[in-house]
């Protein structure tokens, strides 16, 4: 029953967006306002994202101990990865991550020329983000804005595996909730803030949990740090390409499965299903009120 009523909701809104999508060249694409409304709202939310959630890592107020920072600091990532989403989701995507966004081309469910875009506009939206922290933190706490750092007792290959493992496990879950094929199961920002979360618990000690080349990059240039930098851009692009590969050509369980507009149809001429008959929104609006019901 989800599933036809997704189906329903999903027509509306393609109904709604069809005279301004469809299979666009890229000198079309980048004519399109709907792409730079999309780049503009990936720059703003990554921006706020970097900003709340690097600031949870800041010792303005010294933490209890870090176990009590590492929790502060995956809840915030989390709850905040969520809420971007909750905000620009259907703007753009909800990216906030040149990782996801580069591993979005690579499956094709986005243009290349996109994808530089909007890795363009969260490495731009990440710097800033950090520049405003700096503006609210007192000095003495510059020269760590929440960089991500590999822990002195592993190495740097140890580290980049983590990134690696931690953004393939992060992709994959977005990939999964975000799936329009699949029955409506919960919010997929919540499953992805969930996710965010779970790494940021687990690998805080490891590498800070980036999981995002814009979060790291942010972070090192307003703290002129950068210190290993290239496994929070490699980690994560070559976790978020493999995620990608593995979850469209492996995983997807309806890749050769039957739209849900198909799927809607047969079920349609199931004679034991009840439907809303064609005439209802045209007669409930002729008796309801003298008020006009549009759709």
């Amino acid at each position: 029953m989800d599933g036809y009523f997704l189906s329903i909701a999903s027509k509306l809104d393609s109904i709604r967006l069809q005279s301004t999508t469809g299979k666009l060249d890229i000198l079309r694409e980048l004519k399109s306002c709907e792409l730079w409304r999309g780049v503009f709202a990936e720059f703003l939310a990554t921006m706020l994202f970097v900003f709340i959630g690097t600031m949870s890592a800041v010792d303005v107020v010294n933490p209890v101990d870090l176990s009590s920072k590492f929790i502060r600091i995956a809840f915030t990532f989390g709850l905040m990865i969520t809420v971007c989403i909750q905000m620009i989701g259907h703007v753009s995507g909800g990216h906030m991550n040149p990782a996801v966004s580069i591993a979005m081309a690579v499956s094709m469910t986005i243009s290349p020329s996109r994808a530089v875009l909007y890795v363009v506009a969260q490495s731009g939206g990440a710097i800033i983000g950090s520049f405003i922290l700096k503006g609210v933190t007192p000095s003495t706490v510059h020269s760590n804005l929440g960089l991500t750092l590999i822990n002195d007792d592993i190495s740097v290959e140890q580290g980049f595996a983590c990134e690696l493992i931690f953004t393939f496990i992060l992709v994959m879950s977005i990939y999964g909730c975000t799936d329009s094929n699949r029955p409506f199961f919960g919010s997929p920002a919540l499953g992805i803030g969930l996710t965010v979360g779970c790494m940021h618990l687990a690998g805080i000690p490891f590498t800070g949990a980036s999981m995002n080349p814009a979060r790291s990059l942010g972070s090192a240039v307003i703290s002129n740090n950068f210190e290993g930098h290239w496994v929070y851009w490699c980690g994560p692009i070559v976790g978020g390409i493999l995620a990608a590969l593995t979850y469209k050509y492996i995983f997807n369980p309806y890749r050769k499965c039957i739209s849900y507009d198909q799927a809607t149809e047969i079920m349609l001429k199931d004679k034991g299903m009840v439907v809303i008959p064609r005439d209802y929104f045209r007669n409930h609006e002729e008796t309801t009120n003298g008020h006009s019901i549009h759709l």
